[in-house]
């Protein structure tokens, strides 16, 4: 699961470089908490917990592991697309669906931790 993990943390990684290059070509910077939260919310969260998942491997072989994986890299696209929405539309609309996937990411986080903190000996 670590290996999975950091390949993904590096897709998200990608994203956050294309948008932060993005804006500095158009000199707008309105994006900047959607560039800000992929990458540490996608590359450098996730490419912590995969290496942690990958060098201690008992802590990646329980259900946990998967629940903080499958929350993570649901709720942090939800998040991002509605914070994207909201800035780019500049209405308090779609805060709701920013909040629904920050809400799974905070959870998959806290499952990551419970795991760590239970799991690593």
């Amino acid at each position: 699961m670590g290996i999975r993990m950091i390949k993904i943390s590096a897709v998200y990684f990608a994203i956050g470089m294309i948008l932060g290059y993005y804006m500095s070509i158009v000199h707008q910077y309105a994006l900047t908490p959607v560039h800000v939260h992929i990458n540490l919310l996608g590359w450098t969260s996730l490419t912590l917990a995969g290496l942690l998942y990958h060098l201690f491997p008992d802590i990646s072989r329980n259900m946990l592991t998967k629940i903080h994986v499958w929350l993570h890299n649901i709720g942090l696209p939800i998040m991002m697309i509605g914070l994207t929405l909201t800035l780019v539309m500049n209405t308090q609309t779609f805060i709701p669906i920013v909040a629904a996937g920050a809400t799974l990411v905070a959870i998959g986080v806290l499952v990551f931790v419970y795991n760590v903190v239970k799991n690593l000996k």
